[in-house]
C-alpha cells in the first residue's frame, strides 16, 4: 500500500540527514530511497506509511520473519540477563551450539563442532582459510568465477568481482579461480548434461596437472548455490563432483552457506539438496534469526586443532543476544516447517515467473531452489547479452508499486527473488503479479 510515491517526505528528509552524517560509502538507500520504521512478517513500513512487500528480506537475514515474536521474546528474556559473554559459556549459547549440530549436514551432525566467530559473513569466511591452511600446512585457495565471500582482506581476495578489489591490490596470494557451473553461460560453451560437467573436470585439472600453474591448495572454496553471482544453480552431481576432487587429492572442501542457509533453498543447507558434506561450512546472515550479527563454521572435529589462544579471535563472538534469537529461529523454522514451506511456495514462485518468461522477450532465464530464484533479464535471448539498465528499471519501478527485489549477477541484470520464508503464498502472488505488470510495461517502453 503506497500512501506516497516514495521516496516520500519523511524518508527524503531522513536521507538527506544520513547523507551528511555517515560515509558516502553507503549503499542500499542509494537503490531503495527509504528510511524504514518498522516490519512485520515479510512487509516492512517506512517513515512515510508506505506498506512493501519484501522480496529481499535484508539480502537473507531475515528468514523467519521481521518482529517474529516468538523470536523476539527470546530476544528480550536473554537481555534481562546478560547480553556480552566473550567465549565463556551460559545455557543459550551451549544449546545454540547443539542445535547447530543436530541440524548440519551429513557427517556434520556427528563429527563436527562450532566455532562462533562474529560479526559478520566475511569473518566466517577468514576463520575458515586460517583453519584450512593450519590443517593442510599450504597456502593456496581455489575459488570459482562469480563467488562472493565478503569484504575483509582474506574474504575480498577470494571473492571474484574485480571492481570491489581493484583499488586494495595486492590481496591475499595463491588465490586460482575457476569457472562456476553456471550452465545459462557456460563458459566452455557446452550444454549440461552433454558437457560431462566440463567445469568440475577443469577443477580437477588445475589440482591434477603439473603445469596448471596450482601449487597443492589448502581448500577449494564453494558456494552451495552463488548469490550474488545471480542465483546460480549447479547442475546435478557438480557438488558431488567437487566432493571427490577434494577427497581424492587430499583437499578441504570450504561450502559457503552464507546467504544459502536456514531453509532458504528448500533444505536446511543447500549442500544437502546433493547429499554433500563440507569439511567447513560457513554461516552467518540467518544465523542471528531477528537479524543480530552472528557468523562461524561448523566443521570436522579432526580439524579442530587450534590450540587455545591460537583461533580466530573477536570480542563479539558468540553474543548471548545472538546466540538467544538464533536458537529461538530454528526452532520455530523446525515447528512450523519452513524449510518445507520454502521448497513448496518457491516451487509455485518458479513456475509463476517461468510462465511470465514464456511471455516475455527479455528474459533469458529463470532458476533457483526453494525462495532464492533469479530471474536474468536481457537484451536478446539468442545472444544472451545481459540488459542492466532494464533489470534496474523494473526494481524501481517495483519499489514504486510496493514491491522491493534485489539485483545481482555477473553483469547486473538479475532481478533476485528472496523473501523471509514466513511470506504467504498470497503476497508472493501479489508481488509476482506486480512484477509481471512492470515487465511488460517496461518491454513495451524499452523494445
Amino acid at each position: 500500500m503506497i500512501k506516497f510515491r516514495p521516496p516520500g517526505p519523511r524518508s527524503t528528509q531522513l536521507i538527506e540527514k544520513q547523507s551528511k552524517l555517515e560515509t558516502r560509502g553507503i549503499v542500499y538507500p542509494r537503490s531503495f530511497p527509504v528510511a524504514w520504521d518498522s516490519g512485520k512478517g515479510a512487509t516492512l513500513r517506512d517513515v512515510d506509511g508506505n506498506i512493501f512487500i519484501d522480496f529481499y528480506a535484508g539480502v537473507g537475514v531475515m528468514n523467519v520473519g521481521h518482529s517474529n515474536p516468538f523470536v523476539l521474546e527470546a530476544l528480550e528474556s536473554q537481555a534481562r540477563k546478560i547480553v556480552h559473554i566473550l567465549d565463556f559459556p551460559n545455557e543459550t549459547k551451549v544449546h545454540f551450539a547443539e542445535k547447530l549440530l543436530e541440524i548440519a549436514p551429513g557427517k556434520l551432525k556427528d563429527d563436527g563442532v562450532v566455532f562462533f566467530g562474529g560479526p559478520t559473513g566475511s569473518d566466517a569466511i577468514e576463520l575458515a582459510i586460517k583453519l584450512a591452511k593450519l590443517n593442510s600446512k599450504r597456502q593456496g585457495i581455489i575459488a570459482f568465477e562469480g563467488g562472493y565471500h565478503g569484504m575483509t582482506a582474506g574474504a575480498l581476495a577470494v571473492t571474484s568481482n574485480r571492481n570491489y578489489k581493484v583499488n586494495y591490490l595486492p590481496l591475499m596470494p595463491e588465490v586460482y579461480r575457476a569457472p562456476y557451473a553456471y550452465c545459462y553461460r557456460c563458459a566452455f560453451g557446452k550444454s549440461y548434461p552433454e558437457c560431462d560437467l566440463e567445469c568440475a573436470r577443469y577443477v580437477e585439472r588445475l589440482l591434477t596437472d603439473p603445469e596448471s600453474g596450482v601449487t597443492s591448495p589448502a581448500a577449494i572454496l564453494i558456494e552451495a548455490t552463488q548469490g550474488e553471482a545471480g542465483v546460480v544453480v549447479p547442475p546435478d552431481g557438480y557438488m558431488s563432483e567437487i566432493r571427490r576432487i577434494c577427497d581424492d587429492n587430499n583437499v578441504i572442501m570450504i561450502v559457503d552457506e552464507i546467504q544459502t542457509g536456514f531453509g532458504r533453498t528448500g533444505k536446511m543447507f543447500c549442500s544437502e539438496h546433493w547429499g554433500v558434506t563440507p569439511d567447513i561450512m560457513t554461516i552467518a546472515k540467518a544465523m542471528g534469526g531477528a537479524g543480530l550479527p552472528a557468523a562461524g563454521a561448523i566443521f570436522r572435529r579432526t580439524l579442530d586443532i587450534w590450540d587455545p589462544g591460537e583461533s580466530h579471535f573477536g570480542t563479539f563472538r558468540g553474543n548471548a543476544l545472538s546466540s538467544a534469537t538464533g536458537l529461538a529461529a530454528i526452532k520455530f523454522m523446525q515447528e512450523n516447517k519452513l524449510a518445507e514451506h520454502s521448497e513448496t511456495l518457491g516451487a509455485h514462485a518458479l513456475r509463476r515467473f517461468s510462465d511470465i518468461a514464456d511471455r516475455s522477450r527479455t528474459i533469458g532465464q529463470v532458476r533457483g531452489k526453494g525462495l532464492f530464484i533469479g530471474i536474468e533479464i536481457v537484451r536478446n535471448r539468442e545472444s544472451k547479452k545481459p540488459w542492466p539498465e532494464l533489470t534496474w528499471e523494473i526494481r524501481k519501478r517495483c519499489f514504486e508499486r510496493g514491491v522491493i527485489f534485489w539485483s545481482a549477477g555477473h553483469y547486473s541484470n538479475v532481478v533476485r527473488f528472496i523473501p523471509p520464508l514466513v511470506v504467504t503464498r498470497e503476497l508472493v502472488d501479489k508481488g509476482i503479479d506486480i512484477f509481471g505488470e512492470v515487465l511488460k510495461d517496461a518491454e513495451h517502453e524499452f523494445l
